[in-house]
């Protein structure tokens, strides 16, 4: 099962809401499970260098099916996972992406946002997540 438009839509307007709220201009892009472009929007003063970074966050924790924030510790030197960011095409396993279920705990796609500190990035990704919740 994936996304729908209309849920995407709704995961954009509550990560953009939580974006204003601390006054934050962010890049949001949501996926569906197959790491496909659903929605996406650039926040009027959004860095654009997160365009990109946005969307591979999401593409990484729907491929990785976990939050990037889970996935950060294991790919440091010396762990597991050290250099995977360097496949499919780039990777981005710092906070900021998201997973998203639906109410059978399916995953259905991912949120994934750039545009401050990765602390920020994961508070707007994860009051995106909570529309569908």
């Amino acid at each position: 099962m994936n996304i729908t438009l209309e849920q995407a839509e709704a995961v954009i307007a509550e990560a953009k809401k939580k974006a204003v709220e601390i006054n934050t201009k962010m890049n949001i892009a949501v996926v569906d499970s197959g790491s496909n472009l659903v929605a996406f929007i650039h926040m009027d003063g959004g860095w654009i260098g997160s365009v990109d970074i946005s969307m591979k966050k999401a593409k990484t924790a729907a491929w990785f099916q976990m939050d990037t924030k889970e996935l950060s510790p294991l790919v440091q030197p010396g762990q597991p996972l050290f250099n995977i960011e360097q496949s499919n095409g780039g990777l981005i396993t710092f906070p900021g992406g998201v997973i998203l279920k639906n109410k059978g705990n399916e995953i259905i796609g991912a949120i994934g946002v750039s545009g401050s500190s990765v602390d920020d990035d994961h508070a707007v990704a994860e009051a995106g997540a909570s529309a569908i919740k």
